[in-house]
């Protein structure tokens, strides 16, 4: 960290930035790092993706498609495509996940339901799909990552052929819901900011893809990092039904928000695992109970998925 800050300085004297400080600010699940620049009482945030200059180029388009339906996300100042450097708008250090409470969290979560609404109005050309193969692809990710190379749980053809048929019917239901829309991806609490007046901003939007309706809304309330009431949570997932006037009757919509939360956590317990094998992030590793917890309680309620909870509870039982 010492030596990319180094590399950053010397960046920095060169645009004639050398009067900034440089600080560590956050590093996320990928391989992205990002600094906080002062001088007085002005900050920005600089994102070092130069150990991913691949993701530039999507995070300047998605930018654009957000601002053009009035998203807040972090103008960029100064951008560098070939270092891998951007400095951006500082919205500050106060995530949704500091500031949410039992008091606060039904209205803040509507303001970010609001949120969704919002980027789900913007241009999704370009964007590639959330279809079959990608959300299939996704939850393969649970199977190689967290059973095999974390639990190192050996499954049997049987077991196979039962995992394949729940993930197949999960990946059907979730796109019987209507599609197409601008999907964040990674809509939670660490990637909600609440700017000094107030308002939400949005980060980490790069890897955006266009899909489900649900798919930012069951991000968002069912948390791989925050637990919330369950009666409570289906309130606030019908708010967004409401808000953008879909013509469903109540449990179908449920179904579709349940079936792709399933999706997503099963996919989140095979990139938890990869971030403490792979890459030596072993902090999510105490986020791993709450993401188990919400697919055994979910698939629960399914006749399509309760073979999952028979699996997971058999490998729990014999730990193989």
């Amino acid at each position: 960290m010492v030596q990319n800050i180094d590399k950053i300085k010397l960046w920095l004297k060169q645009i004639g930035w050398s009067e900034w400080s440089v600080e560590v600010a956050s590093v996320d699940a990928s391989f992205r790092s990002y600094y906080r620049l002062r001088k007085d009482s002005q900050t920005y945030v600089l994102m070092d993706s130069s150990l991913l200059l691949e993701s530039m180029l999507p995070f300047i388009k998605m930018q654009e498609k957000l601002f053009a339906v009035e998203v807040k996300i972090p103008r960029v100042m100064v951008k560098d495509m070939n270092l891998g450097y951007l400095i951006l708008e500082d919205f500050g250090s106060e995530h949704y996940f500091d500031t949410l409470t039992k008091e606060n969290y039904i209205t803040l979560y509507k303001k970010a339901i609001d949120e969704i609404v919002k980027m789900q109005k913007a241009e999704v050309e370009e964007l590639l799909p959330y279809d079959a193969a990608f959300l299939h692809f996704e939850m393969a990710l649970m199977q190689e990552w967290y059973l095999g190379k974390y639990l190192q749980i050996p499954i049997n053809d049987e077991e196979e052929t039962t995992l394949n048929y729940v993930l197949q019917s999960i990946t059907h239901v979730a796109l019987q819901q209507p599609q197409g829309v601008f999907v964040h991806r990674d809509f939670h609490s660490r990637n909600i900011m609440l700017t000094s007046q107030g308002n939400i901003g949005v980060i980490d939007f790069q890897d955006a893809r266009a899909g489900a309706i649900t798919y930012d809304l069951v991000s968002l309330l069912k948390d791989c990092y925050l637990e919330w009431n369950k009666e409570e949570v289906e309130k606030l997932a019908l708010y967004y039904k409401e808000s953008v006037g879909l013509k469903v009757d109540d449990a179908t919509f449920i179904k579709w928000f349940d079936f792709m939360g399933l999706q997503r956590h099963i996919k989140v317990l095979g990139i938890f695992a990869r971030l403490h094998l792979r890459d030596g992030k072993d902090g999510y590793l105490k986020d791993i109970p709450l993401t188990l917890k919400y697919v055994i309680e979910t698939a629960s309620k399914y006749k399509e998925t309760q073979a999952l909870v028979t699996l997971l509870t058999t490998w729990k039982k014999e730990k193989r």
